[in-house]
């Protein structure tokens, strides 16, 4: 780094009043003290280790308690600024497009959903537990640059701060919302006798509402996906089920982060009866749909191919709705869309819709290892990856498991007999999603990308 460059950055840190909190100025999200270092490589060079229990184990190991018991207050973004929130939505939301495009392509005619601000939790996860050129190697897909310094601590420090917050923009989203039911859970599971540094693990207890770590033989393959799967369905009380399909024998370390987003949008009513929903030219099926009105923004682009809406779905999340128009289909409109600019979000203005759309329940997982295949990085994550501040055993990642999950229904409100009784004719702008369409949820205050999807047959739920 020059001179100049040294200088900037020393006044970036020394404008702001401390270096230690969670929301700061995208410079000093990456500043930390020397002496910070020094107390992170004791405890690396200490390296305290934890053994997870069997899954089998009936009772609730003590690394697993206190995280799972603790009650956090609402979190506030006051202290936050529109730049500082900007910097970690955007990073999200590139990578979150680069990943939906793999998605695309593979899962061409059907739907599609994932969490892009789980996606990169989950790689901050392993960018966490890195060292030397893996380190660089997620830094770099991750998409920030840090300063010059020790990369260790750099990793260790700077991970720490992005996984606070990205949970702490997840808590935003059910802080005091009742109509809106949101989780996060994460499960580690190692093969049996390896210990994880307990550093590692007390940095992941934030990054969930729930968080387990628990031992599996995965030399019988076949019997370790059936204890995963019966387990995360008993700890979702049912929700989750059959997560895997099957696990590679030679996994030492598997990851599984499952998000989960309902809501029941108020003033939204249920149409009487179920509506045409064009899957294709040739194709057409009756669907449930929901009706809301207000003033919403929207616009439509340039070249007139696709109309873009979004409307406020609970008091902290927004939900984006993409559609064709004027003969336009979704395909050719998703190979228009710059994916690595945020513009079709951009440059809405208000306007007094009637918006008709389907209910919606879908649920969709994605392996990073895949995705990251088809990307030609397999080796991020794979056998020659150094993960030396997860274990000091010598480990092989095996599938790193994003499960979403999306609910959109009405609230109950009665149908009214005449909608729009007091309005003039004209005076709302029609909106009817009919056909394939994308949307994306957001949180209200970062703008950070919670879920994206594609709906190319509502009645189909993965």
């Amino acid at each position: 780094m020059n001179l100049v460059a040294d200088l900037l950055y020393l006044l970036a840190c020394l404008t702001m009043v401390t270096c230690d909190r969670v929301y700061v100025h995208p410079f000093t999200l990456f500043c930390f003290n020397e002496s910070d270092c020094d107390k992170l490589e004791k405890l690396v060079q200490e390296g305290k280790t934890i053994v997870p229990v069997s899954i089998e184990s009936q009772t609730t190991p003590e690394y697993e308690a206190g995280m799972n018991e603790n009650k956090l207050e609402a979190p506030s973004l006051s202290t936050w600024g529109k730049e500082e929130r900007s910097y970690l939505s955007d990073l999200v939301y590139v990578l979150g497009m680069r990943f939906y495009s793999v998605l695309q392509k593979a899962q061409r005619g059907q739907n599609v959903l994932l969490s892009p601000t789980s996606l990169y939790s989950s790689l901050v996860s392993f960018y966490l537990g890195a060292s030397n050129q893996t380190a660089l190697d997620l830094q770099g897909l991750l998409g920030f640059v840090p300063p010059s310094g020790n990369p260790d601590c750099t990793s260790t420090a700077v991970g720490r701060n992005f996984l606070s917050s990205l949970r702490t923009i997840e808590r935003l989203v059910k802080s005091g919302d009742e109509e809106l039911l949101f989780s996060n859970t994460l499960s580690l599971f190692s093969a049996p006798g390896v210990p994880l540094f307990q550093l590692f693990m007390e940095h992941l207890l934030p990054s969930a509402d729930a968080f387990y770590a628990r031992a599996v033989d995965f030399a019988n393959p076949g019997e370790a996906a059936k204890q995963i799967n019966a387990f995360v369905e008993a700890k979702s009380e049912g929700q989750s089920k059959g997560l895997l399909a099957d696990i590679n024998p030679s996994t030492q370390l598997l990851l599984a982060e499952d998000v989960r987003l309902a809501v029941n949008v108020k003033q939204a009513f249920l149409l009487k009866e179920p509506q045409e929903f064009f899957v294709d030219s040739n194709t057409k099926v009756l669907v449930p749909m929901l009706s809301i009105m207000g003033t919403f923004k929207y616009k439509t682009d340039a070249s007139g191919t696709f109309s873009v809406v979004e409307i406020p779905i609970s008091k902290t999340a927004l939900l984006v709705l993409l559609q064709p128009i004027n003969g336009s289909d979704l395909e050719s409109v998703e190979s228009k869309l710059t994916w690595q600019s945020s513009a079709w979000l951009q440059w809405l203005s208000p306007r007094e819709i009637k918006l008709v759309l389907p209910a919606l329940t879908l649920e969709d997982s994605s392996d990073l290892q895949e995705l990251l295949a088809d990307m030609e990085l397999p080796e991020l994550l794979g056998k020659g990856a150094d993960f030396s501040k997860i274990s000091n055993a010598s480990l092989t990642v095996g599938k790193v498991i994003n499960k979403a999950f999306f609910k959109l229904a009405s609230d109950g409100t009665d149908q009214p007999e005449d909608p729009a009784a007091q309005k003039e004719d004209g005076a709302y702008l029609d909106v009817t999603l009919n056909k394939p369409f994308l949307f994306a949820v957001f949180e209200k205050q970062s703008r950070a990308m919670l879920f994206l999807g594609r709906v190319v047959n509502p009645l189909h739920e993965d």
